[in-house]
């Protein structure tokens, strides 16, 4: 964040010695879109409870800004391996408000913010856990098949992966 605010005031720097009729457009929706993203990461919380079987685990994502944030949704990655019904293990997410189009409705709006993402992402671990409507099928049979070893699995993963 601090390589980001820092970066915001050079650029403001260098545009104020320019007339405005010499930036281009690309580059004034670069700014607004960092300027959001400044406001907006400044105001996430920074650790947020897991609950049930992943509350042990510490998992680290990566939320990448396109140039036309927050018409469309950042693109989310989980970088920790996991074993989760709606995370894939090689980390691709199941989670309807990173759709710029979601059936249900719920999918991205330029309202929505990076806190949002997070709470969204956190959700994933408590009440929006779905193994009905699952990214990751395995994961979500195994749940069926046997409660208590896909704890284990879960656990296990945690151990090996998410400390």
């Amino acid at each position: 964040m601090l390589t980001l605010a820092s970066k915001l005031k050079r650029d403001d720097g260098v545009k104020g010695s320019r007339t405005s009729n010499s930036t281009p457009d690309s580059t004034r929706r670069v700014s607004i879109r960092d300027k959001l993203l400044v406001k907006e990461v400044a105001e996430l919380e920074v650790n947020l409870p897991y609950e049930g079987y992943y509350r042990n685990g510490t998992f680290q994502f990566e939320i990448e800004v396109p140039d036309a944030y927050n018409m469309v949704p950042p693109k989310v990655k989980c970088l920790t391996r996991i074993w989760h019904p709606n995370i894939t293990e090689t980390g691709e997410i199941c989670l309807s408000l990173l759709r710029e189009h979601s059936i249900d409705g719920t999918g991205w709006a330029p309202t929505r913010t990076l806190k949002d993402v997070v709470w969204g992402l956190n959700s994933l671990f408590t009440d929006l856990l779905n193994f009905d409507d699952p990214l990751n099928i395995e994961a979500a049979e195994h749940h069926l098949r046997d409660k208590e070893d896909f704890r284990t699995k879960v656990e296990d993963y945690i151990k090996r992966y998410a400390r």
